[in-house]
């Protein structure tokens, strides 16, 4: 190790030691010493390992892999409760008799409310542990699904994708901070590629339902119903498995009844530290889910009434779209291990601006399956490194309000994504392979993707990393103040009180001793 300059503070030095720090192949790391005393060195990043190691490292005795797969299928579910609406867009402007933009309002109302529940079950996630409110969440979220079916006018629907979006809005924050504080370090990287993958599962689920249903107008109804089980299945399981390890360790170290005030001063004392951190991590997450949002949303609409491709065919096209998204995270998020972080997602961002021609331009299913495959490789390549990146930024005791909230805050300024898209799109027309008359849906999208990219390169490469940070093994929010604990002196005056207290017991007991 060699010595290296202090992490910089204050927004400019940052964002000038991030741009440099990307031309060193070393890492800049940050050594405590057992005083307390920080100081950084450069280190050679870690060896790339052979994935299917890493994945063996995760062990079935402390149920490690029911974690993270218990975070991967709620994540999966949370997408598919999601999808079950955009990919039917058509179907619900059928419906309710209404158009395809006023449909997507329930999606904007949805990524709205979203970051009122990543604050609500993050702090709860992070108070009291990530079982129940992620329990509470799920099933909540099945019934909202119910509810939706039995939305009879468009005003109802609206209503319930409202509330629906606060409930959907408490998953990632928990599903996340769960799953890969039960990781090995070096494993990280690749867990948290798959599981940002839980997101395009969680499409290649909707979409291939939407394909068993077929395309009647009604059809909707029958993919709800299985969103709903699903979630609702996805909170019975959770409640079948222990709570995390950080907090029944926390526990066993006397933690047990961290009162609300010591929670609410560690919360401010937090936000009054990590402010800056927050205000990037938000700008970074808007940046990323316009990038899927605007990459996704209406391309099963886009292949329909640009392409004139029917239900089953725009379906199927969807699926190799999803599939090439999972590829892409999981072989990307690895990289991320060995490369970096930033690295890997502003490589995966500007390779997706190449693949846009290719992805708008065909007319085939075949084809746009294939193009499809490879600027979804790319896009959710990026998104693959975010769980763990958003993770290693987080203060370590706030890992399930921090990720959650600039996550969902993120969408929420991005919500009008879907609308814009569809509004520009039906008001323009260009000639394609439907006919000499569609909607513009390719140019729009293919415009704002290109700016987007760019937009997610130039921002990540003046930002900050902290690449293989041991967040599992600071204390839980409020747990500094639940234990006090004694220094030397008022400590061992306690101790050598009770010591000397014993032993005049024992010297009148025992008068002999005395001698």
């Amino acid at each position: 190790d060699s010595p290296a300059d202090p992490v910089a503070k204050g927004i400019l030095p940052t964002a000038k030691q991030g741009w440099k720090d990307l031309f060193i192949w070393k890492q800049r790391v940050v050594i405590t010493n057992d005083f307390n005393e920080t100081h950084c060195v450069w280190q050679d990043p870690p060896p790339l390992r052979n994935p299917f190691k890493l994945l063996a490292q995760l062990s079935l005795r402390d149920v490690s892999w029911a974690f993270f797969l218990c975070g991967f299928f709620a994540w999966t579910a949370d997408a598919f409760d999601f999808h079950a609406l955009s990919i039917q867009t058509t179907k619900f402007a059928k419906y309710y008799k209404t158009s395809n933009t006023n449909i997507t309002t329930a999606i904007t109302l949805t990524l709205l409310l979203r970051s009122v529940g990543a604050a609500v079950f993050g702090l709860l996630g992070d108070r009291f542990g990530r079982k129940w409110p992620m329990v509470a969440n799920m099933i909540v979220l099945g019934l909202l699904q119910i509810a939706t079916i039995y939305s009879h006018t468009f005003q109802q629907f609206l209503a319930v994708r409202s509330l629906f979006g606060l409930f959907m809005g408490g998953v990632y924050g928990n599903a996340i901070a769960m799953a890969l504080e039960h990781c090995p370090v070096n494993a990280r990287g690749l867990m948290s590629g798959i599981l940002q993958q839980g997101y395009a599962f969680g499409y290649v689920l909707a979409a291939i339902a939407n394909l068993i249903v077929g395309g009647a107008t009604n059809s909707w109804i029958d993919t709800f119903w299985f969103a709903s089980g699903f979630s609702i299945l996805i909170g019975l399981i959770r409640i079948c498995f222990p709570e995390s390890k950080q907090f029944l360790e926390a526990k066993k170290a006397g933690h047990k009844n961290i009162s609300a005030g010591d929670f609410w001063r560690d919360t401010k004392a937090m936000v009054a530290k990590e402010w800056k951190m927050c205000v990037y991590c938000i700008i970074l997450m808007t940046w990323f889910n316009f990038y899927s949002h605007t990459s996704q949303d209406s391309y099963t609409t886009f292949m329909k009434q640009s392409k004139g491709l029917d239900n089953a065919a725009a379906s199927r096209a969807s699926i190799w779209m999803k599939v090439g998204a999972c590829v892409g995270g999981t072989i990307i998020g690895y990289a991320s291990q060995f490369v970096g972080r930033r690295r890997t997602m502003i490589f995966a961002s500007i390779m997706s601006c190449f693949m846009i021609p290719a992805w708008i331009l065909p007319a085939s299913e075949h084809a746009l399956s294939a193009t499809g495959f490879l600027i979804q490789f790319f896009v959710q390549g990026a998104w693959g490194v975010i769980p763990i990146h958003l993770n290693e930024l987080a203060p370590a005791a706030f890992r399930s309000t921090f990720p959650g909230l600039t996550y969902q805050l993120g969408n929420m300024i991005s919500s009008p994504s879907a609308q814009i898209v569809n509004a520009i799109a039906e008001k323009t027309f260009v000639k394609d392979a439907g006919g000499p008359h569609v909607p513009a849906y390719g140019p729009v999208m293919a415009i704002a993707t290109a700016i987007i990219a760019m937009g997610i390169a130039s921002w990540v490469a003046v930002g900050p990393e902290k690449r293989g940070r041991k967040f599992e093994e600071e204390q839980i929010a409020g747990a500094g103040a639940a234990v006090p604990t004694k220094d030397i002196e008022a400590g061992d005056i306690d101790a050598d009180e009770k010591i000397a207290a014993g032993t005049e017991v024992e010297l009148a007991e025992n008068p002999e001793k005395k001698e």
